[in-house]
């Protein structure tokens, strides 16, 4: 096999994992980073990165939990890197004063903003397993826990998000 048919069939296994979890990998960074352009520029790096490491994935039906690690990892790069932006509350304009004071609406805005609150340690896992569908093995793999952590911080989340919603 000649080094531009190599390359195409490369690129197109590529272009078929990402055309499939594209989605799961930007839904992930949003609810890690809890902000949309960031999680934009975490898929970014990430798909970089798995473009780059491609030949390393040996089973393509692994490819959900790969490309959801490299989000994870790029998110965690992505932090470690930018310093935050601090804004003067104090100089708002009013548009941006009135987005700081809106508030949710509706029961699914409450239980979204009470799963924001949440710690890292706690929101990832509940959010792999609700949202992305993950067994407690795979989160396990994923996050580098044993089962068991994963079931306790699992059990935690839910009482932790039990309780801020009862409280709302």
């Amino acid at each position: 096999m000649n080094s531009s048919s190599a390359e195409g069939t490369r690129r197109q296994r590529f272009d078929s994992l990402v055309t499939v979890f594209h989605q799961d990998m930007y839904r992930f960074a949003a609810w890690l980073s809890r902000d949309t352009a960031v999680a934009e520029d975490v898929v970014q790096e990430a798909l970089l990165r798995a473009w780059k490491s491609l030949d390393s994935l040996r089973d393509d039906a692994a490819a959900k939990h790969w490309l959801l690690t490299i989000v994870r990892r790029e998110n965690a790069r992505y932090f470690e890197r930018r310093r935050l932006e601090t804004v003067d509350i104090d100089n708002l304009t009013a548009s941006q004063a009135a987005l700081i004071a809106e508030t949710p609406d509706g029961k699914t805005d409450d239980l979204r903003e009470a799963i924001f609150r949440l710690e890292d340690g706690y929101r990832e896992p509940l959010v792999l397993q609700v949202l992305m569908g993950y067994s407690t093995d795979e989160i396990a793999e994923m996050m580098g826990l044993k089962q068991g952590a994963v079931l306790t911080r699992l059990h935690r989340a839910r009482h932790k998000l039990k309780d801020s919603v009862a409280r709302e």
